[in-house]
């Protein structure tokens, strides 16, 4: 062990060396990353001051959209300021705290997800009993649990991989510190921790799977007994702006387990891992704003209100 040395920085190795290449990503993920920012907050706004908004489903979205923002702020904003800087450079503190916050907040969403179509199944399987199931207190206690969940198992996997110190290589291949790319330059004993940890893991998220998959298809049927086809059309549009976030959600994590191939190129590596930790926080407050009326309406209230003022 003398002779090894010990890495407390790593190199982020981008598809591309030209300097104008890296400074035109920098800038286009920029620009994305201005737009995810202005539609989360904007409708983390509109939900928080309109009291029309003030129901469970939009609480949840109201933590879906935090959740969006600081999850594509732990990853995009270094990378902007790497390539605009001409600077390959994260230290090992920064790469620790972007794998720490990134599983944390990509988590709490994955459960919070599950949370909203158990919100959607007693709105629509259970409509008279709603209220009194869908408590603010019991809302506060599921999204709180999210969040604890989230931090235990981000809390889990982080120090999986960082409990040993790396003196393989310094060099990772992705434009932030991804988590397959960590294991891949991790010791043996890390990979070996890892997937033991993943094949514990992987139970939890198959029961949630479960729940989501049993919750979906209790609403579907239901939906689809309406006689009414005004009262059909309300319960899809309320519910379907979440599952297309769903689908998207596991989309973005098959994209991230391909990302694990070693057999891919550098730049389907780079564009798999941009559309799982991107593309999710910059497409989720379009697709709410856009099938969703009430936040539609809420936003015109806002604007109204705010071009009163000279």
């Amino acid at each position: 062990m003398g002779n090894l040395t010990i890495i407390t920085e790593f190199l982020l190795m981008d598809i591309t060396s030209s300097q104008e290449l890296q400074v035109l990503q920098g800038l286009l993920f920029l620009l994305i990353y201005l737009g995810s920012t202005a539609g989360n907050l904007l409708t983390l706004t509109v939900i928080i001051t309109d009291m029309h908004l003030h129901f469970p489903m939009y609480f949840f979205i109201a933590n879906l959209s935090l959740l969006d923002f600081c999850c594509i702020s732990v990853t995009v904003p270094k990378s902007v300021l790497n390539s605009l800087m001409d600077s390959k450079v994260i230290s090992l503190g920064e790469c620790l705290a972007q794998v720490f916050l990134f599983l944390l907040f990509s988590a709490t969403e994955f459960f919070l997800l599950v949370a909203m179509s158990y919100d959607r199944y007693v709105a629509i399987c259970q409509p008279l009993h709603y209220q009194l199931i869908m408590t603010p207190r019991l809302c506060t206690q599921i999204s709180g649990g999210t969040w604890a969940s989230g931090l235990v198992y981000s809390a889990i996997h982080t120090g999986t991989m960082f409990w040993l110190p790396f003196t393989k290589s310094n060099v990772i291949h992705q434009f932030f510190c991804d988590f397959p790319q960590i294991v891949s330059i991790s010791s043996q004993s890390v990979q070996f921790s890892e997937t033991v940890v993943l094949a514990v893991s992987s139970g939890l998220i198959l029961i949630c799977f479960v729940v989501l998959f049993t919750s979906y298809v209790h609403i579907f049927s239901t939906v689809l007994r309406m006689k009414s086809m005004e009262a059909r059309n309300k319960a899809f549009s309320t519910c379907s702006p979440q599952l297309a976030t769903i689908i998207l959600f596991i989309i973005s994590a098959i994209f991230a387990a391909f990302s694990t191939n070693s057999n891919i190129s550098a730049v389907q590596s780079f564009l798999t891992s941009v559309f799982y930790s991107i593309v999710p926080a910059f497409l989720n407050p379009i697709i709410f704003s856009l099938r969703n009326k009430e936040i539609k309406s809420a936003l015109g209230r806002m604007m109204f209100r705010y071009s009163k003022f000279p």
